[in-house]
């Protein structure tokens, strides 16, 4: 969230970063909502600083003033008293108001109102061409024996998926290599819970939008995540770090789940957009500097496009409009890779900088050298989720006979094999 201070002294700034979002939300209620909140507790403080003059008087008072004074005492506590529900009413009212308030995006951000409007900051490779009638992942699949999708999909119902054999492999092979390259950059790996409670993923921001994307754990009262980004930001909430202790980089892996609530009929085809897959996750926090938080959002965007490059899958890079990049984000990049069946490129990795906008919500803090303490930067970035990226890297890699040529820097992860198929 942003600091009322900023929100109070910028509303022109906030009201703009309210229409570039697209956020449904009113400033001026806002702003009401915080004028209500601030006069109750103006009125609070007056009435406890009448209650501690009152209080003085009594021990000086005769003894025919005393009772009036007592008296008066009890009627200025039974109006506080009535006064702290309405008081807490007007907190909790300005507090979901200000839950929904957008980060202000960087002045160098694309504005636009989707993702057509994103912009290709670079392209890496050219797409892949084939001189035989290439196959399309679910076709590879098949022919190879490495899913079982139309089984599946009776146990555990539609854009759910099996993999199979050589699949599974190969799956758990692209995780660990892009948990190996995370480790190699100073990452520590984290494996945490596929659920969380309900302040996890309001310290995240997706949370109290997006709860239709969120599987509920009614009998727990958990969410599944769908990043171990929730888990690894709630972490540290309450505690304040040293700057001695900053950066904190971690490697997650995790299940993740997502309901994938309106998109139906949209991208169901294989293993594009599943209920549940795997995510090895960049996450970052540093002190609050934009330029070390930019600094930090170049690397991240870096560590992907190696793994992508080692992979050998062409792909782009764009830059994320204001109206794609979601509330909570100051800068964003997404990066595409190839789909050769599809003849576009597919989000494969999101790569966020938050400044403090993720803090403030988790209260994630650190003392700096000067002994203030500030709220954090946050970052995050995907460094490989499946199944989703079998799709260019199978499509990508497919040979005539409908085997899959492995990368050369895949290829210790799967016993030194070159491909794999069944012919």
């Amino acid at each position: 969230m942003l600091d009322l201070k900023q929100i109070r002294e910028n509303p022109e700034a906030v009201k703009r970063a309210i229409a570039e979002k697209r956020v449904s939300l009113d400033l001026e209620a806002l702003l009401t909502a915080d004028k209500h909140a601030l006069g109750l507790s103006r009125s609070l403080q007056e009435l406890q600083e009448k209650r501690n003059q009152n209080a003085k008087l009594i021990p000086k008072a005769s003894a025919t003033e005393r009772p009036d004074l007592i008296a008066e005492g009890r009627r200025i506590g039974d109006e506080i008293a009535a006064l702290k529900p309405a008081i807490d009413a007007a907190e909790a009212a300005l507090h979901g108001l200000l839950l929904l308030v957008p980060n202000i995006p960087a002045d160098s951000a694309p504005r636009g109102a989707s993702e057509a409007d994103n912009v290709v900051v670079k392209t890496v490779g050219e797409p892949t061409r084939f001189d035989f009638a290439p196959l399309d992942h679910v076709a590879l699949l098949d022919k190879n024996g490495w899913a079982d999708l139309a089984r599946i999909a009776k146990v555990a119902g539609s854009r759910s998926y099996a993999l199979k054999g050589d699949g599974v492999l190969l799956e758990q092979s692209l995780l660990r290599f892009a948990l190996d390259r995370l480790v190699e950059r100073g990452f520590t790996p984290v494996s945490v819970p596929s659920f969380a409670s309900e302040a996890a993923f309001i310290g995240t921001g997706h949370f109290p939008t997006g709860r239709e994307q969120v599987y509920h754990l009614e009998a727990d009262d958990k969410y599944l995540t769908g990043t171990s980004e929730v888990t690894l930001n709630a972490l540290h909430s309450g505690e304040i770090l040293a700057e001695s202790d900053l950066p904190v980089r971690y490697a997650g892996i995790s299940a993740c789940f997502r309901r994938e609530a309106g998109s139906a009929g949209k991208d169901v085809r294989g293993l594009i957009r599943v209920h549940q897959f795997n995510k090895v996750e960049q996450y970052v926090i540093c002190k609050n500097d934009p330029e070390e938080s930019e600094r930090w959002h170049k690397t991240l965007l870096e560590i992907s496009e190696s793994i992508l490059q080692d992979l050998e899958v062409p792909y782009r890079v764009v830059e994320c409009c204001t109206g794609d990049m979601g509330l909570g984000k100051y800068k964003m990049f997404d990066v595409e890779s190839w789909v050769p069946s599809e003849k576009l490129y597919r989000e494969t990795h999101s790569c966020s900088n938050l400044h403090d906008w993720q803090a403030r919500r988790s209260d994630l803090r650190y003392r700096d050298a000067q002994g203030k303490v500030r709220y954090c930067h946050t970052l995050n970035n995907t460094a490989l989720a499946t199944p989703r990226f079998l799709v260019p890297l199978l499509e990508n890699h497919q040979q005539p006979n409908g085997n899959v040529r492995l990368p050369a820097k895949l290829q210790p992860y799967l016993g030194g094999r070159t491909s794999l198929g069944s012919s």
